[in-house]
């Protein structure tokens, strides 16, 4: 492993891709440890958007929108928790935030909603046909990946890497533990933890059981790596843990008809409620504003299951689903949500036409003023309601979504001791950083909090880093310059030569060269800068298997311990790769022994099998031609 100073990310969510990337452009080097097999943590998951406020897009659209606004709505969403400086630099960075992934990642952000507990729209996605969090993560997953390949000097990449403690000398943190391929090792750096929450530990040392128990026997939206491994490490070194027990648990839970006490569920977006979805309980009634801040509307629901008036119904009419299409394509592919008349909902609730039509001709009345709101709703969209029209209907349940609490950190992302002063050379950022939502987090801010202080920790530790390099002073720091001697070689463009000479160099007394060829020689920082994503290279080595199988025999393969699914022609075995799918395997159970071209073609560019699972890969299907486009 190479010793020259540089930044240590651990964790390949958002905020440490967000973090990566700010130290590469910054000029610094970056190592990235993730302990899972794909980079993309929760961030993957998020389904509604990133908030920015006074950005591009909402001056284009004429959203009268101010910073002050959207820090206020996040200061009053934080309640008695709520910590001014983080909040500060959450809202006040938010438009650089979304702007910075615009020009940097050339992602569309252009669609802007109202989700509960804001007073403006301003929470951006974009038009494509993937969920905004995929979009996003995948984006600059994709770059570091490509920069990483063609800048191996700079940019480092080790997955299936555990991190288990994080070193430190006196008040210094020197660098990090990991496991890889069952070896311990050890790795040098300012260190960037951005390592997830625990909404998921449900392990023996339960930071959940600890300080929620009430939570613990909730189903999760969360992948089940969201441990808490970085809040016990930075803990057992002095760090402090705040606002524990601030849990986030989430209203709609999407219940599986097929497993309704799955531990893990998917998540409905907000964007569902934001657009004009109504909760209804076992009466056809509606019972909250669903727009409220959602630990509101889960304590509301929780009130209608002590009065025996579940299960909960999220209602989405045709005006509303037409919106949405993406995601009540996405839910109905998963047979987590289905399409049905006025009439048959009203059956399926039990309820009447009568009560059901009585509920909606209050509901319009209300959002044409007539009428006043027993749960004070302000925002209405995608009216009228009427039972003669078509719906698309889930059961919904209140989930384990999000931690507020974590690690203490202050508004450079530093991690600050027990003295509540920072550690040198140690920052956090993403949900692992307690005390930037306060005691509850608005949707949206969770790309958000991950891209602003991802990129707080970013500049922070490249800041750090530069400093302890020049710490010499600047006469140092010309010497080691003056050993330093770049060659370009005519006969291969693109092909530096460099030559570090005298005692001081990074590789001893003796004179050391490295080369070099840059990916693209006429701009050797292209890859960085560029607002256009760059090419994938083509894995040369894979190709689809020969062999032909029947969709009569992939039906045959249909149980958790024997699961094939067909992806665009190809046949895939998934049975032994169940934990390395990012999605969690509960998105596997759905396609057991079918064809999950059009979900696959939702959430993945082809790209992903080749590249990340071309292992299971088997075959293709009888009479059909592959359409995985490499």
């Amino acid at each position: 492993m190479s010793t020259a100073p540089r930044v240590i990310v651990v964790g390949g969510g958002l905020s440490g891709l967000s973090a990566a990337h700010t130290v590469y452009l910054n000029g610094g080097n970056v190592l990235v440890l993730d302990k899972q097999a794909f980079f993309g943590g929760n961030s993957t998951k998020a389904t509604s958007g990133i908030n920015g406020a006074l950005t591009r897009t909402q001056v284009d659209l004429n959203i009268q929108d101010s910073v002050k606004t959207f820090y206020e709505d996040t200061l009053k969403s934080a309640r008695d928790k709520a910590r001014p400086d983080l909040i500060k630099v959450l809202t006040y960075k938010s438009a650089a935030a979304v702007e910075w992934l615009q020009d940097q990642f050339n992602l569309d952000l252009t669609l802007v909603s109202r989700l509960g507990g804001h007073s403006q729209p301003r929470t951006h996605r974009g038009h494509d046909a993937k969920f905004p969090g995929m979009a996003i993560t995948y984006a600059l997953m994709q770059r570091l990946e490509e920069i990483a390949e063609a800048e191996p000097n700079r940019v480092q990449i080790i997955k299936k890497a555990k991190v288990t403690s994080v070193k430190k000398s006196g008040n210094t943190v020197t660098g990090v533990n990991y496991e890889y391929d069952g070896e311990s090792h050890s790795a040098d750096g300012v260190v960037v933890l951005a390592t997830g929450g625990y909404a998921a530990d449900f392990t023996e040392s339960s930071l959940l059981k600890q300080h929620r128990p009430d939570t613990f026997d909730l189903s999760s939206t969360n992948g089940t790596h969201a441990t808490g491994d970085g809040q016990k490490m930075l803990m057992a070194i002095g760090a402090n843990g705040i606002d524990m027990d601030k849990v986030q648990v989430h209203p709609t839970g999407l219940v599986d008809p097929k497993d309704p006490t799955a531990k893990f569920k998917f998540l409905a977006a907000e964007a569902l409620r934001g657009e004009g979805g109504l909760l209804l309980n076992s009466d056809g009634q509606r019972f909250s504003d669903e727009l409220g801040h959602r630990d509101y509307v889960s304590g509301q629901m929780w009130k209608e299951k002590e009065k025996g008036k579940w299960p909960i119904r999220l209602v989405l009419n045709s005006k509303a689903s037409n919106v949405l299409d993406f995601h009540t394509r996405h839910y109905s592919g998963r047979g987590l949500m289905k399409k049905i008349t006025g009439k048959e909902l009203a059956q399926e609730i039990g309820c009447g036409a009568a009560a059901l039509q009585k509920t909606f001709d209050e509901y319009n009345a209300i959002a044409a003023g007539k009428q006043k709101d027993p749960w004070g709703k302000k925002f209405f969209h995608n009216l009228p309601l009427s039972i003669d029209d078509t719906f698309h209907v889930a059961l919904m349940e209140p989930v384990l979504h999000f931690t507020m609490g974590g690690i203490e950190i202050n508004d450079r992302s530093e991690v600050l001791n027990a003295d509540h002063k920072p550690f040198d050379g140690l920052y956090a950022c993403g949900e692992l950083a307690g005390g930037v939502h306060g005691a509850n987090r608005l949707g949206g801010s969770s790309l958000l909090g991950c891209v602003v202080y991802g990129r707080v920790a970013g500049d922070s530790a490249s800041e750090y880093l530069f400093k302890k390099i020049l710490a010499g002073g600047a006469s140092s720091a010309s010497q080691r310059l003056g050993q330093i001697s770049l060659h370009i070689d005519p006969s291969t463009p693109g092909k530096i030569s460099v030559e570090w000479t005298g005692a001081a160099g990074p590789q001893g007394p003796q004179q050391q060269q490295q080369q070099f060829v840059s990916a693209t020689p006429a701009d050797s920082t292209a890859p960085a800068t560029s607002s256009s994503t760059a090419s994938t290279k083509e894995p040369a080595a894979f190709e689809i298997p020969e062999t032909e199988f029947s969709m009569e025999e992939v039906s045959k393969h249909n149980k958790k311990d024997d699961l094939w699914i067909v992806v665009k022609g190809v046949v895939l075995d998934v049975t032994n790769w169940l934990d390395e799918h990012p999605g969690g395997a509960n998105a596997l159970f759905n396609f057991m022994g079918r064809d999950a071209t059009e979900e696959f073609a939702m959430l993945h560019d082809d790209e992903v099998i080749p590249k990340y699972a071309s292992q299971i890969v088997i075959g293709r299907v009888k009479g059909q031609t592959p359409s995985l486009e490499l």
